[in-house]
């Protein structure tokens, strides 16, 4: 086989893969109920999710260089401090960019 036929059953495979994870429990999953701990964990899964992409991109460090003042980390902050107060997503999103722009513009 060439190295293309390769690369072509990898692309099959793996969409094999995502078609059978994904569409399985969509056809099967209401004959198999999640525990109740299960369905209590999975609310979670999006808090997770999100925590992992934007945290590290906020931290305010960075490999091989140590540690480094980044106006992200105080953006956050701000964001933090208004959805600890308003309890508002939408809010948060708007404060922390305008937060972000104007550091980046008075720095």
């Amino acid at each position: 086989m060439s190295h293309s036929s390769y690369d072509v059953w990898a692309v099959v495979v793996m969409v094999a893969c995502a078609l059978v994870t994904r569409a399985g429990y969509m056809l099967v999953g209401s004959y198999l109920p999640l525990p109740d701990g299960v369905r209590r964990a999975l609310r979670y899964a999006p808090l997770a999710a999100l925590t992992a992409i934007i945290v590290p991109d906020m931290m305010p460090w960075h490999p091989g260089v140590g540690p480094v003042f980044d106006l992200k980390l105080l953006a956050g902050v701000a964001g933090a401090l208004v959805f600890l107060r308003t309890r508002n997503s939408t809010l948060v999103i708007v404060v922390g960019m305008l937060v972000l722009w104007l550091l980046r513009w008075i720095a």
